[in-house]
């Protein structure tokens, strides 16, 4: 019936089937036999004929009305269909900073494989003032940074916001610690994340700013690594809040210190995106909900 009906408003909107016969590319006569079909299918008269002139009737106009909204439709969703497609097709390239690789980023990147599944993804990793670089030359479509970015021509979304905390084996003097003090690290041996990361700085400068010296046993880029090291080197470690999964902890024997000067380390992680980026409206709402969710 959707072809009989696009016949039928053909012919309302030419006001000829002469016209309309062309417009559809057919032959006049077997587009009457197509508008006479349509009327004995839902068995009303579509227009008066007044000799060569065709007058709508009012159950004409009604049906007129509604083939134009199942034309709209159709073409709606043969738009979707086509943006779908594209969206699949698309190669998006993410930029993540060292320090989002094992917290934030695997939970983006399965949210986004679960809204587009047919999308290619490309990852490039580098330090903050990198990926911001890339994002700014539009290098890359998305970025994931732990940091709160104020730059013009950047659209910064905070994610999640968390801070620091002191992470020791289950058998380690201090895991029994309800509420520890920073003075606790002096003389700690401590494995810390490699120099010239943005945890690495914030380590550095609470260090400076209470005076404390640690004993430094080694300097990994991987929390990973570090966490599964800790047991067998006898020692402790500071690493984001959003990191310490249950799980995690358990499988790696740790336990968590809380340090109520660690408070004070607190960090943003935020999505970055050009704000000239040509995002369609799919994924400007994919944006939307991921800045919503409370699980990050």
């Amino acid at each position: 019936m959707l072809d009989l009906l696009e016949a039928f408003a053909t012919v309302v909107e030419h006001t000829s089937l002469n016209q309309a016969a062309k417009r559809l590319n057919i032959s006049q006569p077997a587009l009457s036999r197509q508008i006479a079909r349509l009327e004995e299918e839902l068995n009303v008269e579509l227009f008066h004929r007044n000799g060569k002139r065709l007058e709508v009737t009012r159950v004409g106009q009604l049906t007129y009305d509604f083939a134009v909204d199942i034309r709209k439709r159709q073409l709606d969703y043969l738009k979707s269909i086509a943006s779908y497609k594209a969206e699949g097709q698309k190669i998006v390239s993410i930029g993540a900073s060292l320090t989002t690789l094992q917290t934030t980023l695997p939970i983006f990147v399965n949210l986004f494989k679960e809204q587009y599944p047919e999308a290619q993804l490309k990852l490039i990793t580098g330090k903050t003032h990198e990926i911001v670089s890339l994002i700014r030359d539009k290098e890359a479509d998305f970025g994931i940074v732990a940091d709160a970015i104020h730059e013009q021509g950047l659209i910064s979304i905070p994610l999640l916001s968390d801070h620091l905390e002191l992470v020791v084996p289950n058998h380690h003097e201090l895991s029994s610690v309800q509420e520890g003090s920073i003075e606790h690290l002096s003389g700690l041996p401590m494995l810390l994340f490699s120099n010239g990361t943005w945890y690495r700085k914030l380590i550095d400068d609470l260090f400076r700013r209470y005076r404390v010296m640690p004993d430094i046993r080694m300097e990994i880029d991987s929390f990973e690594a570090i966490g599964r090291l800790l047991s067998t080197c006898q020692a402790s470690a500071l690493l984001p809040k959003s990191y310490l999964r249950k799980q995690w902890l358990e499988d790696n024997d740790l336990s968590v210190v809380h340090l109520k000067e660690l408070e004070q380390t607190e960090r943003v992680t935020s999505l970055i995106y050009a704000e000239s980026a040509s995002l369609n409206d799919s994924f400007r709402q994919f944006i939307a909900d991921a800045a919503g969710r409370a699980d990050w």
